[in-house]
């Protein structure tokens, strides 16, 4: 199935959205795909990567090959998702470090509305969506409570952690660069983005490549077969993942790495009129309160320009 004609640049604004998503830890490219009305052909031409594609490539048919995997598409999306990430690497790891109360409030907001907008596409809910909808929210619940562990950075497990954290960026709820987190190599990557250190890179994103194709099938074949439960699933890991982007916490537990650095282990949420006395630093409520309904509208705004975008030749 061909994808539907739209603007070029809207196509890759929305992967500038996915790739700004993914580059937090607590928020999902997926999520974006989803609202903006893209997810099911970028399951699709993912999927795509199959033999009769490998064939057309080994017999240099390379037009055939472009347009069998959906290429322009996907061509413009992960330039978007590419620019995103190499430009923001830098400015979220700053935003994290100085601002997070505020930058969490945004996606938060961002997420309650991408609830709301892929609940309201779920056909019909009945009890197998309901039980869907009730696992997803204990799942996503309980990714962020996981606690990080220590783990090698030989290239074999950057690989391995390359096909894990790419699985969950195409899931809605699921962050990839919380998964880097639970296994210790958000700072990692990022800083190998950062520095373009060519081999780690190449390493991750072969492992993501592996696992992208690997994964969508399986998506593909649930949204087929079990359109409403599969949407009702994806919508309770948003909600379950609120629990991660609450602007508010304090730390219960650190690791000392071996260069010193100390970094959150264990964290819990507490009301923004407490976070000062507990933490020493500013709650920026009025700040957290406007960008949450920033995210909230954005999501919408995105939904409208999907909506318009799906409308005419």
């Amino acid at each position: 199935m061909k994808s539907q004609p739209r603007s070029v640049l809207t196509l890759y604004l929305k992967g500038v959205a996915m790739g700004a998503a993914d580059a937090v830890p607590g928020v999902s490219g997926g999520t974006i795909a989803f609202i903006s009305g893209i997810y099911e052909e970028l399951i699709r031409s993912i999927r795509s990567f199959d033999l009769t594609a490998l064939r057309q490539m080994l017999r240099l048919d390379f037009k055939q090959a472009w347009e069998h995997v959906n290429g322009p598409f996907l061509a413009v999306l992960f330039a978007g998702i590419g620019t995103a990430i190499f430009l923001l690497s830098r400015l979220m790891l700053f935003w994290l470090a100085y601002y997070p109360e505020m930058i969490w409030s945004f996606f938060f907001g961002l997420i309650v509305a991408s609830a709301i907008v892929v609940a309201k596409k779920i056909p019909r809910w009945n009890p197998a969506a309901a039980l869907c909808g009730i696992g997803g929210i204990w799942i996503g619940y309980f990714i962020t409570i996981a606690v990080p562990a220590e783990t090698p950075t030989t290239p074999g497990f950057v690989f391995l952690s390359g096909m894990i954290a790419i699985c969950a960026m195409i899931l809605p709820g699921i962050s990839g660069s919380f998964i880097l987190v639970l296994l210790s190599k958000y700072e990692y990557i990022f800083t190998a983005i950062k520095d373009l250190k060519l081999f780690i890179l190449f390493t991750f994103g072969t492992g993501c490549a592996v696992g992208l194709i690997s994964f969508s099938h399986l998506l593909n074949w649930t949204l087929k077969r079990y359109y409403g439960p599969t949407v009702a699933l994806l919508t309770g890991l948003m909600i379950g993942s609120l629990n991660k982007v609450w602007p508010w916490k304090i730390v219960m537990e650190t690791l000392t790495k071996p260069d010193g650095e100390v970094i959150p282990l264990v964290e819990r949420n507490i009301l923004p009129t407490l976070y000062l006395e507990a933490t020493g630093r500013e709650a920026y409520l009025l700040y957290a309160v406007l960008l949450a309904i920033a995210g909230f509208c954005l999501v919408y705004f995105l939904e409208k320009l999907t909506d318009r975008d799906m409308v005419g030749p």
